[in-house]
């Protein structure tokens, strides 16, 4: 007997969101599955204006500037890990999950969302790893994808970041996720010449095949109306 997939809405935003405006409906959405946990799961894959966020026990010694005197903004956020940067041209992707439809164990999670990048840089012929007592996708040496999450009575929020054609100079004014040891690096940096959209389709078909679930899409709109739920 065939298996009935768990539905989860994917949602695609066409143009950069301030990142003050998407955590917002973040924390909306998070609650409205605390509220009412029969809520369906959805994936939101999006780009973020410049920005620098922190994590919640951030070091800001891993900043090279002095708060207030960036070109951008800078949030301190909820979610694990130190400093990272987002920017047109890097694929955002925030699942908002309840885990007790998958798996309760936030190892397994964070696992699950580097897979999701391991297997959709493979799709465009890289060969992306983990590197051990770290987080995030790496080629070599080199982070491609960033993963930071937050998770409160088993539903999700923030998620995972991966570097498509983006300007990579916002990275040189800090000390990426804290790790001094290693570089940056994006999909056009190494030779692949692909569009935000064709990243985004190529995630959403890993998503759904690592979650096992079956991705339905729905418009901003309809997003912000469940974020009122």
């Amino acid at each position: 007997m065939a298996t009935t997939k768990r539905t989860c809405y994917l949602i695609q935003t066409d143009r950069p969101i301030q990142y003050d405006r998407a955590w917002a409906i973040q924390k909306q959405l998070v609650e409205a599955r605390k509220q009412n946990p029969d809520l369906p799961d959805l994936l939101w894959l999006l780009e973020h204006a410049p920005v620098y966020t922190l994590g919640q026990g951030s070091s800001l010694d891993f900043l090279k500037f002095k708060p207030g005197q960036s070109n951008h903004e800078l949030h301190r956020t909820e979610r694990g890990g130190e400093v990272t940067y987002h920017a047109p041209g890097q694929v955002v992707g925030y699942p908002i999950l309840n885990l007790r439809r998958h798996k309760p164990d936030l190892h397994w999670y964070l696992r699950q969302l580097e897979q999701v990048m391991i297997n959709m840089l493979d799709s465009f012929g890289l060969q992306a790893q983990r590197k051990q007592g770290l987080t995030g996708v790496w080629i070599g040496d080199r982070k491609i994808a960033q993963v930071g999450i937050k998770v409160s009575r088993w539903i999700t929020m923030h998620g995972f970041a991966v570097n498509v054609n983006m300007d990579m100079a916002g990275f040189g004014q800090i000390v990426p996720c804290g790790i001094s040891d290693y570089g940056c690096c994006s999909m056009a940096e190494l030779g692949v010449e692909a569009t935000i959209e064709t990243v985004k389709t190529a995630i959403a078909a890993s998503f759904a095949q690592s979650f096992e679930v079956e991705l339905i899409s729905k418009p901003l709109p309809k997003l912000v109306e469940l974020a009122n739920i």
